[in-house]
């Protein structure tokens, strides 16, 4: 009788683990931007590109994209003149944003710690 081999538990530490795929999805400063920006609720891509500073109207429709095509982001078609499209939190999205809405609060929280960190190593450093 043939053995059946046990799936193997999902690790991100396993590099065929598309778990990996997730993680690089979501890890770039723009996703998680966009992401924490959707929480609050639907927004328009003007409106989400004047939440988001600094983002660039290429950088903002691609994020969207990827993050659309991973069925975190709704992209909804709203039938005026001319048309607008809105963008939402799918169900997945939603459940992801509570979790970097934290990361999001502890960089606001810490970000002077890392830039003197950040200063005091490059003043040993003679940088």
């Amino acid at each position: 009788m043939p053995t059946v081999a046990k799936s193997k538990k999902p690790s991100v530490f396993d590099p065929e683990c598309s778990a990996r795929d997730a993680l690089e999805l979501i890890a770039s400063k723009w996703a998680i931007l966009i992401l924490t920006a959707l929480a609050d609720g639907p927004m328009r891509n003007g409106a989400l590109l004047r939440k988001v500073g600094g983002v660039s109207q290429k950088m903002l429709t691609q994020t969207l994209r990827d993050l659309e095509c991973n069925g975190l982001v709704a992209r909804k078609t709203l039938q005026s003149v001319p048309p607008h499209v809105e963008y939402r939190l799918t169900p997945l999205g939603k459940s992801l944003g509570a979790a970097l809405g934290g990361l999001d609060r502890w960089a606001e929280r810490n970000f002077p710690r890392l830039d003197a960190a950040r200063a005091q190593h490059l003043a040993r450093r003679g940088s």
